[in-house]
Formats: structure tokens, C-alpha cells, sequence
């Protein structure tokens, strides 16, 4: 593995158990993530995508172990050493934390209504005991004026803020421990389009001046192709496919993301007639169908689509796929 990979996810799975009767027996389990594989490499920007309810959000709190997973490694790299984040113990974990951080998706549920904006963005230095006091106020300061804030604002409480803003101090939070690493958990769906469009170009500009590395989950393909360097597409738990951002968008060669990239809205009413429409719906992850997963709802699907599952594989130029059929398909892409 190269020297420039940050972070290496193997085999990653978190399944969550279904319960019933008076004694809580295990009758089942929610297969979230199921055996993901993916890399990203130092400074870049992988954005991870799919319909509601695929696994994004849950593999990005898995890497931070927000929530523990149920098997696999995750791979991150201190000082050229790849450390696995999954066998870590409580206090090496509390170390680690200060290399990772997370941007929530939601601005108004994830800031505390009860702290002030120096409190919340001065939390992690407290916790970490790097700064207290006029140090504390000074960084506090530095990191606002990063996202975008003046400073004299850091007495006001997050209600006093607009969507955009309350954004912004989730970021400046995130920031504030010099990360390697942060997990965009959808950062700007909540917010408005105008409003998404000076985020994005925060983000870009902090990934340029911090040296960041971005995890951005969204299902919104355009966000994506703005700010993304390669793409991830997730499938009911399973990775499908992953190319760098031009290549995938272009020359898709799994079936649902050409599906996925055919619903991106055009501004030509003409298109809509043209559009490849997506029968079917999304599988039950507690009971997901044999063989692909995607095999329901797969226009060119064959009987080995529905007895054995692809294995994610590289066609070349690091573009993986799981799909039987990715070398005979012609797909169409975003022109």
C-alpha cells in the first residue's frame, strides 16, 4: 500500500440486531455495512454516495467509532505507522480522536443551545487539555475568523445564528484540534443552495490551507462532483463502485450508478423524457436477496446476477466494480 494512503477501511461491517418477545431474543440482524473496502489518500476528497438508507453515514461514524463495529479494520496512518482505530482501547482512542473529526449534517440539533460559541468550539480543547483561559479565547478566535465569523461573536449562543453560521461553528469545532482527517456527514444538505454553495468553497479552502482530508458523505451528485477528487457508490450496505470523480461520472460501469446518475435534474425539459427510470424497491438490509443485491431492480440482469454476488474488483486505473457484467456493459454517463 502506498505511503500516501491515510486511511484504509477493510472488510468493514456493523450489523445491528433485531429483537422481539419479552426477552429481547435475537431474531435477526439490519446489515448496515456489509464487508466494505475503500482507501483515501492524503489531501483528497472521497465522497462517499447512495439512496437513503445505504450505509453512508453509519461507515463514516463507524471509522470514528462513534458506534462500534461489528468486524473489519480501519487503517490509519500516524507517522507513516497504519494504526487500526477498531482495536484501539479508550484512552488510546481519546488520542486518536485528535487526528479525526466530524461535521454534522443537521447545524441546529448538533450544537448544544446551552453553550455559548466559545464553549462549543473551545470544548475539544479543554477535553484534550491543549489550551484554557486567554490561550483558549485566542484559538477560539483564530478558528472563527478561519470559518468565516468574527471573533467578538464567541459570547453569543447558537440560536443567535442563521443555518449558514451554525454550520460554519460545527466546522470551526471540528477544526479546532488540527485533524488529518474529517468525516462530512451531508454538511450542507440542511442548508440553502446558495448558502451550500459558500460552504463548499469554505471547505475547499480550509482543505488547501489546513492540508485536511475529506470523508463526504451526501447524496446529492452534484455536491459531489463539485468537491470530490473520487467517488464511492453504496448499495444497501455494499460498496458497488469507485473511480476517481471524472471517470465515474463519464464511464460508469455499475448499473445503479448509471441509474443514480441519470436522476441528476437537467435543466432541459426534454431530458426528462430521455431519462432511464429505476424500477423496484431498495432491498431490505435484514433480508437482502441472494446474489447482487441490486439484481431486483438491474435492467441487464442475467442468472448468475441472482446466485452469486460480485466481488469489488479493479478494471483498471483504480476504477472498482462490482458488477458480473462492468467489461460488456456500455453505460451512460453524465455528458
Amino acid at each position: 500500500m502506498s505511503n500516501n494512503i491515510l486511511l484504509e477501511v477493510k472488510n468493514l461491517k456493523k450489523y445491528f440486531p433485531i429483537q422481539k418477545g419479552f426477552l429481547r431474543r435475537v431474531v435477526g440482524h439490519v446489515k448496515a455495512v456489509d464487508d466494505v473496502n475503500f482507501f483515501i489518500k492524503e489531501g483528497e476528497t472521497l465522497g462517499l454516495v447512495g439512496e437513503s438508507g445505504c450505509g453512508k453515514t453509519t461507515t463514516g461514524r463507524c471509522i470514528l467509532r462513534a458506534i462500534e463495529p461489528t468486524a473489519g479494520e480501519v487503517l490509519f496512518n500516524v507517522d507513516g505507522n497504519m494504526v487500526d482505530i477498531t482495536k484501539l482501547n479508550k484512552d488510546e482512542l481519546k488520542k486518536m480522536r485528535r487526528y479525526m473529526q466530524m461535521i454534522f449534517q443537521d447545524p441546529y440539533s448538533s450544537l448544544n443551545p446551552r453553550m455559548t460559541v466559545k464553549d462549543i468550539i473551545g470544548e475539544p480543547l479543554l477535553v484534550n487539555g491543549i489550551a484554557k483561559g486567554k490561550e483558549l479565547e485566542e484559538r477560539v478566535g483564530e478558528l472563527m475568523r478561519a470559518v468565516g465569523l468574527r471573533p467578538e461573536y464567541m459570547i453569543r449562543y447558537p440560536h443567535a445564528f442563521s443555518g449558514g453560521q451554525r454550520q460554519r461553528i460545527g466546522i470551526a469545532r471540528a477544526l479546532a484540534l488540527n485533524p488529518k482527517l474529517i468525516v462530512c456527514d451531508e454538511p450542507v444538505s440542511a442548508l440553502d443552495v446558495s448558502i451550500q454553495a459558500q460552504t463548499l468553497n469554505l471547505l475547499q479552502d480550509l482543505q488547501e490551507q489546513f492540508h485536511l482530508t475529506y470523508l463526504f458523505v451526501s447524496h446529492d451528485l452534484g455536491v459531489v462532483e463539485h468537491i470530490s477528487d473520487r467517488v464511492a457508490v453504496m448499495y444497501v450496505g455494499k460498496l458497488v463502485e469507485m473511480a476517481e470523480t471524472e471517470e465515474l461520472f463519464r464511464n460508469p460501469k455499475h448499473p445503479y450508478t448509471e441509474a443514480l446518475l441519470a436522476a441528476v435534474p437537467k435543466p432541459d425539459p426534454k431530458y426528462r423524457g430521455m431519462r432511464k427510470l429505476l424500477f423496484g424497491e431498495v432491498a431490505d438490509p435484514s433480508n437482502p436477496p441472494s446474489g447482487c443485491y441490486f439484481h431486483p431492480r438491474c435492467p441487464y440482469v442475467q442468472d448468475i446476477c441472482k446466485e452469486e454476488h460480485p466481488q469489488l474488483r479493479n478494471l483498471g486505473n483504480d476504477h472498482f466494480v462490482a458488477c458480473h457484467f462492468a467489461e460488456k456493459l456500455s453505460l451512460v454517463g453524465i455528458e
